[in-house]
């Protein structure tokens, strides 16, 4: 946008410039397009959440698995039922503090993910915004300065005539 207005001829007198309308919907396109890019980001990390939580749940279940048949083989041994059943709730509680540890991560990951792209999107917008309401203030005082030599002109030829 800067190089846009930057390269744009200027109107005499008043320090506004003529800007090309293809070059600036070229432009406000290619903002539109780099946004959702922002989007699908922030998309892929959710994805990238669930597929951590997913995991995690696997890892629980092999472990709660594994703990249960190490439970009964302990239990065969009868001197050491009480020692498997300890161990066996040690291993189930590690291994669901564990998949409660990673999915709080996953999900804190990714609401600061989210809140970034949203930050970057609302920033992109208003920083469009601006530029737009610039390129509408001299595309108005274009007009009005045109307007204003028009009129000019009209009451010079009425008071010839």
């Amino acid at each position: 946008m800067e190089t846009l207005i930057e390269t744009s001829k200027s109107v005499p007198v008043s320090g506004n410039v003529l800007v090309d309308k293809n070059k600036a919907k070229e432009l406000v396109d290619q903002l539109r397009l780099a946004i959702p890019q922002e989007i699908r980001a922030a998309e892929e990390v959710l994805s990238s959440k669930d597929h951590i939580i997913n995991q995690a749940q696997a890892d629980a279940r092999h472990t709660k698995s594994k703990a249960e048949d190490e439970f009964r083989q302990r239990l065969e041994q009868s001197e050491l039922v009480a020692l498997a059943e300890n161990r066996a709730e040690e291993t189930l509680r590690a291994a669901e503090e564990r998949a409660a540890r990673v999915l709080d991560h996953s999900e804190s990951e990714a609401r600061t993910r989210r809140t970034e792209a949203d930050a970057y999107a609302l920033r992109s917008l208003r920083a469009l915004e601006r530029e737009l309401a610039t390129l509408s203030g001299s595309v108005r005082k274009g007009i009005d300065v045109l307007a204003s030599q028009a009129t000019v002109g009209l009451s010079a030829s009425y008071t010839e005539a």
